[in-house]
């Protein structure tokens, strides 16, 4: 027989650590799965199992709750792994090859899309977007890059990067979306390594 659960009140889950992460995991599972227009923080508290006031104290708003989805354990990390494992020489191909299949990655590439769909939406998640890939893609790359015009150099490969995954993977423009990933990586490869450490003219 199925117990009928009682409606909790507002505040933490008594005994329960880890309440917090499990609204943050049910956040992203709800932004990758449904986007930022449907997420509502009702849908999530019930995910979570919890009380939709504990979303709110936790986070604020929708806004609040999107950002720490995007911030918390950002699937664009092991990017920034692989520029300080790699030569400068060869980090174009490696970057684009890595890039190109995180999105391919059921995982990484639903969360990929939902901050691209997500940054469409809403102007507020937009100017999150733009903060964290300012702050924890952009800056870390730049530096990593060691190269004149560091910040410009970053800022040219993740446009180029982000309008290769927009017109491939969200808009699915043909015959970029089905084009084999390593004729994509040897077209593209050289733009990119262009941009991060070749001449800018």
């Amino acid at each position: 027989m199925t117990q009928t659960r009682q409606r909790r009140g507002p505040g933490r889950r008594p005994g329960t650590s880890g309440t917090r992460e499990a609204i943050v995991r049910a956040a992203q599972q709800s932004f990758a799965e449904r986007g930022y227009t449907a997420t509502t923080i009702r849908g999530v508290a019930t995910a979570a199992d919890v009380d939709p006031a504990l979303v709110l104290q936790f986070f604020g708003s929708k806004d609040g709750l999107f950002d720490a989805a995007l911030r918390v354990d950002p699937p664009t990390r092991p990017l920034l792994a692989l520029v300080q494992e790699s030569d400068a020489d060869v980090l174009g191909e490696r970057l684009l090859r890595r890039y190109l299949e995180l999105w391919e990655t059921p995982g990484t590439g639903a969360r990929l899309l939902a901050v691209v769909r997500g940054s469409a939406a809403s102007p507020s998640a937009s100017a999150m977007v733009a903060a964290f890939m300012s702050e924890e893609v952009m800056l870390p790359l730049a530096r990593a890059i060691g190269a004149d015009h560091a910040e410009l150099r970053a800022n040219l490969t993740g446009a180029h990067l982000l309008g290769i995954a927009t017109a491939r993977y969200v808009l699915r423009v043909e015959p970029l979306a089905s084009l084999d990933r390593e004729r994509l990586v040897a077209i593209q490869a050289p733009v990119v390594q262009r941009h991060l450490t070749g001449d800018l003219g």
